[in-house]
């Protein structure tokens, strides 16, 4: 009962759609109707500029970091409870209620989770996204390189099968949220970062 109250208030942590408040509040735009339609990052830098982006990262990295880092902090849940709080707080930024269960493609919720459940395999994974974004030019290659990399760092580092399934589940599960941009890569149209 415990472990599911806290995946519930985690979920409904991860499903606040700051991309849309924030294009809303500060912006006077919704960001579902410009760029990619998504309510990331990405798509908030393409809409509404670096400080909103900023703010959009940032936030949905706080809403990934919280609920697993409260659990592990305060020894709420053992090791498997602070996992699937984490799945549960990238399921909800990706299937968010208030956006139709529509959301974002989890890259920074899940990233926020990795760093609270490992703070190297997190540095590890923002690393991955760095390399991977500055040598192909793709925010969506940086993505997926460092998710995969951050399930190989929480293994290296914990050694706990419970913390590196969640690794392993989240880079499946963010290459498939990736998928348009797989065959948009693959057919030469995806839009590179530009800053």
């Amino acid at each position: 009962m415990t472990l599911a109250l806290f995946a519930i208030a985690a979920f409904l942590i991860g499903s606040i759609p700051f991309g849309y408040v924030i294009g809303i509040l500060f912006f006077n735009t919704d960001i579902r109707k410009s760029g990619s339609g998504n309510i990331g990052a990405m798509n908030a830098l393409r809409t509404i500029g670096k400080g909103g982006a900023v703010a959009v990262l940032l936030l949905d990295a706080l809403k990934g970091f919280l609920p697993p880092f409260l659990v592990l902090h305060f020894d709420l849940l053992p090791p498997y409870g602070a996992a699937i709080v984490a799945v549960a707080a990238m399921l909800g930024h990706c299937f968010s209620p208030w956006m139709g269960w529509k959301g974002g493609k989890g890259v920074a919720t899940s990233f926020g989770a990795i760093f609270a459940l490992c703070p190297a395999a997190g540095f590890v994974a923002i690393g991955g996204w760095v390399v991977g974004a500055l040598v192909s030019r793709y925010s969506s290659v940086g993505s997926m390189l460092g998710s995969v990399l951050a399930a190989v760092a929480l293994w290296y580092f914990t050694r706990d099968p419970w913390l590196t399934a969640y690794g392993i589940f989240a880079a499946a599960f963010i290459v498939y949220t990736h998928r348009e941009n797989i065959a948009r890569l693959l057919a030469g149209r995806e839009n590179p970062i530009k800053l």
